[in-house]
């Protein structure tokens, strides 16, 4: 089978690479392609997922965002026209799910934040399969024509990518950090994303906070690695780098996104979430459960050592997603 994947956001060559993985070791020929945005291509060719790359991110106001959409999806449909390709698959990816509806090829789309609502209007109609974590309430995406199309799958996305994980060291001598001290990791905010609009003035307290301490910051464009080294205090890598393994030898992670905070549920630190926009089913149960807190105040940070928990790993078999994604679409 010919299988078209589609990144265009930092997570999706972690999220895919082990999908795009199984497909090749069973015989399927998997071609990938890459938006060139934050570090996305960067992680893409780490993993050895070989992308070719189409198309860069053209900003956040809609009107962008909306010629980002067209005139990357055109130039992917241009591509892929005549590689008779069988099926597409993308994480939260409109750019492969329009493309690939323009050339009639059977497309699935993976995401787990719900209220993306733009992404999601787009995706979840032209998509013959949305693949979603159970968490979410079905309701919760009808409105977005997924009716009849959700293929539910239980746990963490990040508890089946990271099921074959296991952390390195190298990532602390390769940023200097001593082991024996407190390493706080920080992720700034998706301020390009529309469900993000607004300045996030919490952050801004939290980076105070943290000043001067042993705290790794992982922004996620240029202007915000800029603003980083300019304020100063932080130690701010140039290039990407192993962060599930940061995470994992982390005593707290702080994240005003998504995916790094999931990651340290599933590793076993601490994490406090400052996102500012509607909080999806699934961050709404990890925090219902203890799992991952709400920041409310720099004041609660407690810059220390933490005692590794005695808590075995959940590890999923990312052939549940596989089947999930193809499933009657292969047939």
């Amino acid at each position: 089978m010919r299988v078209w994947v589609d990144l265009t956001n930092s997570p999706h060559p972690l999220v895919l690479r082990p999908i795009v993985e199984r497909l090749r070791e069973r015989g399927d020929e998997v071609t990938v392609t890459a938006r060139d945005f934050a570090q996305t291509v960067e992680l893409a060719n780490a993993l050895s997922l070989e992308p070719t790359v189409i198309g860069h991110h053209r900003g956040a106001r809609l009107a962008n965002k909306a010629l980002g959409l067209a005139s990357r999806s055109l130039a992917l449909a241009r591509w892929a026209r005549g590689r008779r390709f069988e099926r597409a698959i993308g994480h939260g990816s409109n750019d492969i799910t329009l493309a690939a509806a323009l050339l009639r090829i059977p497309a699935a789309t993976m995401f787990d934040y719900e209220w993306a609502t733009v992404q999601h209007s787009v995706n979840c109609r032209l998509a013959e399969a949305v693949v979603v974590p159970d968490a979410i309430p079905p309701q919760r995406l009808y409105r977005y024509g997924a009716k009849g199309k959700i293929r539910s799958y239980p746990g963490l996305k990040e508890e089946y990518y990271l099921a074959d994980f296991e952390p390195s060291g190298a990532v602390l001598d390769e940023l200097g950090l001593d082991a024996a001290q407190p390493i706080v990791v920080v992720r700034t905010p998706p301020d390009v994303s529309l469900y993000h609009r607004f300045a996030n003035d919490l952050f801004a307290s939290v980076l105070d906070r943290l000043r001067g301490t042993q705290s790794v910051v992982l922004p996620r464009t240029p202007d915000q690695r800029a603003e980083l080294l300019a304020a100063g205090g932080f130690i701010v890598p140039d290039r990407a780098i192993d962060a599930q393994s940061l995470i994992a030898h982390a005593d707290l992670v702080i994240s005003a996104g998504g995916t790094m905070n999931r990651e340290a549920v599933a590793l076993g630190t601490p994490v406090f979430t400052t996102f500012e926009g509607r909080v999806g089913a699934v961050d709404e149960q990890l925090i219902a459960a203890g799992r991952m807190r709400k920041l409310s105040s720099p004041a609660e940070i407690e810059v220390a050592k933490r005692v590794a928990p005695a808590v075995e790993r959940t590890r999923r078999d990312p052939q549940l997603l596989v089947d999930l994604l193809l499933g009657d679409l292969a047939a």
